[in-house]
């Protein structure tokens, strides 16, 4: 119990990505003027930048979320000094869901490279599956911010609570049915989300069952024999 509670505040660890997180996912669904989504984005900016850290990113990907952190960093910047008439707000989310489309990818290919299920690849894994379905949500809202009809129909654009509710009900296909989008690409993505999700628990229970070993788990004799005659 102490090393557990001891990763959520390591920076060497995905407890303290798993945090940061949701700490980025309460401040989405309650900062609601112009400028909380300019605090929003830099607060996925160091969450971003910790999951890479963290998951030991390769150099090309560390490069180009350099070059996403800038544009990232403008964007929330020009957000926070835009004329109030003329909101920047969809191209922040816009931003923050590509920076959440990279970081899920380096995770998983440090996860997936590890012999052993531990409290690592639990925590790597749960911090991957919440930057999936926040980076759809963001999606979604820049979708209903930029086109021409409302993203939800009848049920209008929502807010980005309502985008975060129906991006992981998508992900985790439970399909509550009281969101829907009234149109392409909203419907296209809300299909890939939903595939994602699957074949993303697949893989990970597949992980698992692979690599999982109880405490005090040993081979028996004839496995340990039927080892070494494969290997003879």
């Amino acid at each position: 119990m102490r090393r557990l509670l001891r990763s959520f505040h390591s920076t060497d660890s995905y407890g303290l990505v798993l945090l940061m997180i949701l700490a980025t996912y309460v401040l989405a669904t309650t900062l609601s003027q112009q400028w909380g989504a300019t605090v929003l984005l830099i607060a996925q900016i160091g969450t971003v930048w910790l999951a890479l850290r963290t998951s030991q990113a390769r150099r090309g990907v560390r490069l180009a979320a350099d070059g996403l952190f800038v544009l990232a960093a403008v964007a929330a910047v020009a957000n926070l000094v835009a004329r109030s008439d003329l909101t920047l707000e969809p191209y922040v989310f816009i931003a923050a869901g590509v920076l959440y489309v990279v970081a899920p990818f380096s995770i998983v290919r440090h996860i997936a490279y590890r012999r052993t299920v531990d409290q690592e690849t639990m925590l790597g894994a749960l911090a991957a599956y919440l930057f999936i379905g926040m980076a759809f949500a963001f999606v979604y809202r820049f979708l209903g911010a930029v086109q021409a009809s409302t993203f939800f129909g009848s049920e209008g654009d929502g807010t980005l609570s309502q985008d975060l509710f129906f991006s992981f009900v998508t992900l985790t296909t439970t399909g509550y049915g009281n969101l829907v989008p009234a149109g392409n690409p909203g419907q296209s993505l809300a299909v890939l989300e939903a595939l994602m999700g699957q074949l993303f628990l697949v893989t990970a229970v597949g992980k698992l069952v692979s690599a999982w070993r109880p405490r005090g788990w040993q081979d028996s004799p004839a496995d340990t024999q039927n080892s070494s005659d494969r290997s003879g």
